[in-house]
């Protein structure tokens, strides 16, 4: 028995094994012509067999890189498009530089501090007011997400005020939203969460006993 581990390896695997094999038949055709239309007959197929390429911008395009690439890039035809370079699809990403910033307060994370810088950097006036109060709300959610606990108002004021390094002074006024609320709120999703896993579950133990 010809078992898939004493095959030869796909080089995408995705389109299986049977257009592998016509691909290699392509590349052995001697005639021009009979090359053409075989492979323009295998990207049609190529097409059918993973229709979600159809909502990839410039389709046809990445389904000609892949019978070239599968090819071993041995297929000589007349393609619509140039054909990718080898070395290029060999070459490594640019390694994505890591933030070296220290964040001052880990429980509010980074985008919080981001968004202090831009209110300090904003005029005086009903938005930046509105920026800083939807801000603090936002670092009391983050601060009950993380202990779990109640919290003064008064230390997410001290808070934001030393992020800020000063530059944003919360009024005395400023009623935050009540920590019942957003502990009702974070006891919500919970729930819905473990719900909507629950039903996964189930799912997959049902789709598991069809044979």
């Amino acid at each position: 028995m010809n078992y898939n581990t004493s095959r030869p390896k796909m080089i995408i695997p995705e389109y299986g094994r049977h257009i592998q094999k016509l691909i290699d038949h392509a590349v052995q055709l001697e005639n021009r012509e009979e090359r053409n239309e075989m492979a323009q007959a295998i990207i049609d197929v190529m097409g059918q067999l993973n229709p979600h390429l159809r909502d990839v911008e410039d389709f046809k395009h990445k389904l000609w890189d892949h019978i070239h690439i599968m090819s071993d890039f041995k297929l000589d035809v007349d393609a619509p498009y140039d054909v990718p370079k080898q070395e290029e699809l060999n070459t490594k990403p640019n390694i994505m530089p890591y933030p070296k910033n220290n964040i001052r307060f880990k429980h509010y994370g980074r985008g919080v501090e981001q968004l202090v810088d831009k209110a300090v950097e904003m005029e005086d006036g009903e938005e930046k007011i509105a920026l800083i109060e939807s801000i603090a709300n936002l670092m009391k959610k983050h601060y009950l997400s993380w202990s779990r606990s109640s919290v003064d108002d008064e230390q997410i004021k001290v808070d934001l005020k030393k992020i800020s390094r000063g530059n944003i002074t919360v009024s005395d006024d400023l009623e935050l939203i009540a920590t019942k609320d957003i502990s009702t709120r974070n006891n919500n999703s919970q729930r819905n969460r473990g719900k909507t896993n629950k039903k996964r579950k189930r799912k997959s133990f049902g789709s598991k006993k069809k044979f």
